[in-house]
């Protein structure tokens, strides 16, 4: 019996107990699942690099790319260098390219193996000068990128383009442009402004959403978009965290185009669907609850709906604490997971990202994930978290 002291919210000190690992099975094949699920997948930081990591970054490659085959072997496709890689905050564009590089030529050595890439504008400055041709010719080098090394691309959402777009007609203009060029079709990315505050008011143009009936009018014109470039549209990806939102969406696409989710806090249910439908996933939160999220799959995908819903109903809760208020700090959650499950040698992030968390939420995580069963080896977890409590000032 492996007892933790454990800090509350309440400044106590309370004593928790972890149970014993759960045996979750491990594919010896790819499984065929009757959804597509994508992985946001985090990066690793080299620790042992000599930088100043709030304004530059470094990356453990190895580990990294090492993660993209845990989850390749779990059956989950990689979105590469999205926000769960912390792109925007600590992964700039230098980066993401050698991110997408590597883990693309990985992924050919995979049978089976799915990679899809982020291409945004952020190595674009967002400035009152910037231009709404500027935001395209960005888009159209890093697409261009991706495409130079056999990538696919998931078109992400732009700051640069919310900086400078006065009307929903700029935001038609610059995807129509960009689609018309794309190779093979993309994922578009619809990122809330909970993710990320620089992208309020996307797809409308100054002002952001002030009202229901605006966000109904972003919906439209996201819709409007796709249903002009349905060939060139595999599906979009909404990380709004509400899920009447992505269902009012998903009503609209044309036949063929998926909705892949980004709610963390809605995923089981929407991915499960109803007699209306059901939405395929990419999502940050499969980093941390692979090892679960493949045997749920793989449940549903054999038509045991009840096991699907078994195994993800405690693995919600879990999702809803790290993606909590401010959410862009979910990142936090994410790598310390990892770090306690030994996918990481250490708990640092680029950026300094590891200290954006407290001790009192980072120990409600380990608290559920414990209770979701994905502390894969819970001697390891204890005492990597007897250290991370040390350093804190409690021991016991």
């Amino acid at each position: 019996m492996i007892r933790l002291p454990l800090p509350t919210p309440e400044r106590t000190i309370v004593p928790y107990t972890l149970q014993a690992a759960t045996p979750w099975p491990e594919p010896t094949r790819p499984p065929r699942w009757n959804r597509v699920a994508l992985a946001a997948a985090h990066v690793v930081a080299d620790p042992l690099a000599a930088i100043d990591p709030w304004v530059e970054a470094a990356i453990d490659w190895e580990a990294t790319l090492a993660y993209r085959h845990h989850l390749w072997r779990l059956g989950f496709g990689v979105a590469e260098a999205m926000d769960t890689a912390q792109r925007g905050m600590g992964l700039d564009w230098t980066h993401s390219r050698e991110l997408i590089r590597r883990s693309v030529a990985d992924a050919r050595t995979v049978p089976g193996a799915v990679v899809f890439s982020g291409a945004g504008t952020d190595h674009l400055a967002a400035s009152p000068a910037t231009t709404i041709d500027d935001v395209i010719a960005a888009y159209e080098m890093q697409c261009a990128a991706i495409e130079a090394v056999g990538g696919r691309i998931i078109l992400m959402a732009s700051r640069a383009l919310a900086a400078c777009a006065r009307s929903a007609d700029d935001y038609l203009r610059v995807y129509g442009r960009v689609l018309s060029q794309v190779r093979e079709p993309v994922i578009i990315h619809w990122l809330g402004e909970m993710f990320d505050p620089a992208l309020a008011g996307y797809w409308v143009g100054a002002g952001g959403l002030a009202s229901d009936a605006q966000h109904r009018r972003a919906t439209e014109v996201c819709a409007q978009v796709i249903r002009a470039h349905a060939s060139k549209v595999d599906g979009v990806k909404v990380s709004l965290l509400a899920a009447q939102k992505e269902i009012a969406l998903r009503d609209l696409l044309p036949s063929g185009v998926r909705m892949y989710t980004g709610d963390d806090f809605n995923f089981a249910a929407l991915i499960g669907g109803d007699g209306t439908g059901h939405s395929d996933a990419l999502l940050g939160i499969f980093d941390s609850i692979a090892p679960a999220a493949s045997a749920a799959l793989t449940a549903l995908a054999g038509g045991d709906r009840e096991r699907f819903d078994r195994i993800l109903a405690p693995t919600v809760p879990l999702s809803r604490h790290i993606f909590a208020a401010p959410t862009r700090f979910y990142k936090t959650g994410v790598v310390f997971m990892a770090w306690l499950n030994g996918h990481q040698s250490h708990f640092t992030m680029l950026g300094g990202q590891h200290s954006a968390r407290s001790l009192v939420h980072l120990a409600q995580l380990l608290r559920l994930a414990d209770e979701a069963g994905l502390l894969r080896d819970p001697p390891l977890a204890a005492a990597r978290m007897k250290t991370f409590l040390a350093l804190h000032g409690i021991t016991g």
